[in-house]
C-alpha cells in the first residue's frame, strides 16, 4: 500500500473533527511506520504502464545479474542492538573504492540497487547494499525514515573501516529515503574521512515535509493537526519525531561533494526538495535533473546520462 493511499484514508477520517484527526493520525502511523514485510513499492509513482515496461528491460537483467553473483550476506549490530543485514559484492579488480547503496522506503536494496550495483562493480568498486531497519532481512519494528537510519549508516561505515584497509574510499549512494539518509549522515562530526562523496537521488528534506506534501497534494489538507499528532505517536513508539532532523540541517556543516539527482516529473518527492538540498549545500555540488523521470526512476529514464554523471563525479572526487 502506498503512502498516498494511506493518507487518503487519513483525510477522510480527519474531516470528522479533532477526534477524527487523532484517529486519522493513528491510521497513518499504523500503516506507514511499523514494519510491513514484503516489497510494497508503488510503481505508479515511478512510471505509467508503458514506461514501466521499458524500465523492466533494464531492471530485470540487472537484478538477475546481481543475484547470480551470489553476494556475501553480512550482519552487524545497530546502536540500539537490533541486527542489520546487508549484501556485499567484492570488485573483481579491487581499486580501494567502495559504494554503500541505500534503498528507499518499502523496498530492499538487492532489488532496487541492482542497476547501480552493476555499474559500480564494472568500475572497480566493492559494493555494500544494506537493508534498512524494518526492511528485508534487517530487524527492527519501525521504519526510520532517515532519522534512525543515519545512525545505522554510521554502524555500516564502522564495519567497512574495520574490515578493509584505512585507505578505502567510500561513496554513499541513496535513493529516496536512502538518499535522505546519505545526506543526514553528513551532519555527524564523527563521520569518517573515508567517505569521499554523496550521491543523493530524489532525497526528501525530512519525513515531516514529504508526508505533509502528500497530504496537501492528494487531499488539499493542511498538515496541522494530523502531522503533529502523528509525529508525537512516532516519538512515543518508534523513538523519533518527524521534525527531529533534516537534510537541510545536516548540509549546513557538510564539507563533502554532493551529486543531487531528481526526476523532473517526480511529484511524490517534489523536485523542490532537491533544489532546497542543493541550495543548502556549501560544499562542491552538482544538481542533475532527468527530464521525464518520476520518483526513483531517473536511472531507468536516462541510464546514459545518469551513469555518465556518476562517472564524472567519481573521476573528479575519488583517486
Amino acid at each position: 500500500m502506498s503512502v498516498g493511499i494511506v493518507i487518503g484514508a487519513v483525510a477522510a477520517v480527519a474531516t470528522l473533527g479533532a477526534a477524527g484527526s487523532y484517529v486519522g493520525a493513528k491510521k497513518l502511523f499504523d500503516k506507514v511506520i511499523p514494519r510491513k514485510d514484503g516489497v510494497r513499492v508503488d510503481i505508479d509513482e515511478m512510471a505509467d504502464s508503458q514506461k514501466w515496461e521499458e524500465y523492466r528491460k533494464i531492471i530485470t537483467p540487472n537484478r538477475e545479474w546481481l543475484q547470480a553473483q551470489n553476494p556475501e550476506e553480512i550482519t552487524i549490530k545497530a546502536r540500539d542492538g537490533i541486527k542489520l543485514h546487508g549484501y556485499f559484492l567484492p570488485a573483481e579488480n579491487p581499486t580501494g573504492k567502495l559504494v554503500i547503496g541505500l534503498h528507499g522506503y518499502s523496498s530492499i536494496g538487492i532489488s532496487e540497487f541492482a542497476t547501480s550495483a552493476r555499474f559500480y562493480h564494472e568500475h572497480g568498486f566493492d559494493v555494500l547494499i544494506p537493508d534498512h531497519r524494518a526492511h528485508g532481512k534487517s530487524e527492527g519494528d519501525y521504519v526510520g525514515f532517515g532519522i534512525l537510519d543515519r545512525y545505522d549508516c554510521l554502524s555500516w561505515l564502522s564495519y567497512v573501516e574495520k574490515r578493509f584497509s584505512q585507505g578505502v574510499q567510500i561513496l554513499l549512494h541513496g535513493t529516496s529515503m536512502g538518499a535522505t539518509t546519505s545526506l543526514m549522515v553528513t551532519g555527524f562530526k564523527e563521520l569518517t574521512p573515508a567517505v569521499k562523496g554523496i550521491i543523493a537521488d530524489c532525497a526528501f528534506t525530512s519525513p515531516y515535509d514529504v508526508f505533509a506534501h502528500i497530504l496537501k497534494r492528494d487531499y488539499h489538507m493542511h498538515e496541522f493537526p494530523i502531522m503533529k499528532i502523528n509525529s508525537a505517536m512516532c516519538r512515543k513508539k518508534a523513538g523519533y519525531g518527524f521534525e527531529d532532523y533534516s537534510t537541510l540541517t545536516a548540509l549546513e556543516t557538510n564539507t563533502l561533494p554532493c551529486l543531487f539527482i531528481h526526476g523532473s516529473e517526480d511529484d511524490f518527492v517534489p523536485v523542490r526538495m532537491s533544489d532546497k538540498n542543493y541550495e543548502a549545500c556549501k560544499a562542491p555540488k552538482k544538481l542533475l535533473k532527468i527530464e521525464g523521470a518520476a520518483h526513483g526512476a531517473s536511472t531507468y529514464q536516462d541510464k546514459e546520462k545518469y551513469q555518465g554523471a556518476l562517472k564524472e563525479f567519481i573521476d573528479k572526487y575519488l583517486e
